[in-house]
């Protein structure tokens, strides 16, 4: 494949969401990757059947790579895979704290037989510490870290709807892998790079923890805003909901005059303030609310529109399958072709063109004929 890390070699003992994503992103860059699978293949692999009968998360992180088949208990297996590592620029692991080192395959020692390479270890609770060997799962860590109780409706914490901590923890690695590959190109020096999913999951929550360690922990609002206002869905006369968001007093007074229709309000000191409108938050969210109950969805969305008042429709997936926004591309499969969302960066003119998603131990052959 071409692109920026196009003759990079990539070797990763994966399973699941974080590492997968990780490394998917690295073969849509064009390096290399081969996927260590046991032999009955990657658990994820069985997921669901919504992708052409595979697995929706398979399909979508594991495209553009190689399937090797390896058996870590045989120790022939286990000479290929150090071979294999030997030549490789970056791995990528993400099994239980330990399970390296004990086939004998410890990152520490890889990394000082190979100065060069890259090594990226993704856990749940990281090396050390008194849950480092605790298993660790995307929502099991929207609990731990707190996430879950700033998520959703007043009446209990909630589930971000997809693999949030996953997709974090993968993006996370892909950076600090991306940053070292940077950084040997001027000292010809690899890494050993260790990310827990709960590090970086704190990372994320620090907003809410800072707010909470100053005495005002943040509420679980639905689709509103903790500290801003009006922040959140209302609905137009026909049922539509629509969400607004409204960063500053200015459009504040904007959406007064132009979409409520009561320049008044823009200026009255109950609200004129975002600290005035968060602390009288129920009155104010019901003027917005009896405002837009007074008008259909169409009418609303022209007049937030020639006010340049920044909102959304609270869309279903169903009404995503049809936005006029989606980008999709095309992916092959064991099963064929399936059409998802392209990846986010746009690079220049080249329209987006991914490797294909193997079968369970498809490249085994070729790979022990290539470092046998």
């Amino acid at each position: 494949m071409s692109g920026a890390l196009s003759g990079l070699l990539v070797v990763s003992i994966e399973q699941a969401v974080a590492a997968p994503f990780c490394t998917s992103r690295l073969a849509d860059a064009g390096a290399r990757v081969i996927k260590i699978e046991r032999p009955e293949g990657d658990f994820a692999r069985g997921y669901d059947q919504a992708a052409a009968g595979q697995s929706s998360y398979f399909v979508w992180l594991n495209r553009g790579k190689q399937s090797l088949v390896l058996d870590l208990a045989q120790e022939d297996d286990k000479e290929l895979l150090r071979r294999m590592i030997a030549r490789a620029d970056v791995l990528v692991q993400n099994l239980k704290p330990g399970a390296m080192a004990r086939l004998g395959l410890s990152v520490k020692s890889l990394c000082a037989a190979h100065p060069a390479l890259i090594a990226c270890s993704i856990s749940g609770y990281g090396d050390s510490g008194p849950l480092a060997q605790r298993k660790a799962y995307d929502l099991l860590i929207q609990a731990e870290c707190g996430l879950a109780s700033v998520t959703g409706r007043r009446e209990g914490p909630g589930r971000v709807g997809l693999s949030v901590v996953d997709i974090a923890t993968g993006i996370t690695a892909q950076t600090a892998i991306l940053e070292a590959l940077i950084a040997r190109g001027r000292t010809g020096k690899g890494a050993d790079i260790r990310i827990s999913m709960f590090d970086v999951m704190a990372d994320w929550m620090t907003v809410p923890l800072l707010n909470a360690e100053a005495g005002k922990p943040p509420q679980r609002l639905g689709l509103a805003h903790p500290s801003v206002a009006p922040y959140g869905a209302f609905k137009s006369r026909d049922g539509t909901d629509v969400l607004i968001s409204i960063q500053n007093d200015r459009e504040w007074r904007i959406l007064a005059t132009e979409v409520l229709g009561d320049a008044v309000l823009g200026t009255d000191p109950r609200y004129a303030t975002n600290v005035a409108r968060v602390q009288n938050r129920p009155d104010m969210d019901g003027i917005v609310a009896r405002a837009f109950a007074a008008m259909p969805a169409d009418e609303l969305v022209t007049r937030l529109d020639k006010a340049d008042i920044a909102f959304a429709l609270v869309n279903s997936v169903d009404d995503l399958s049809r936005h006029a926004h989606l980008r999709r591309v095309d992916v092959g499969t064991p099963n064929g072709v399936v059409r998802y969302p392209a990846p986010g960066p746009i690079m220049g003119d080249v329209r987006s063109s991914l490797g294909p998603v193997p079968a369970i131990g498809e490249h085994s052959e070729a790979i022990r004929a290539e470092f046998g």
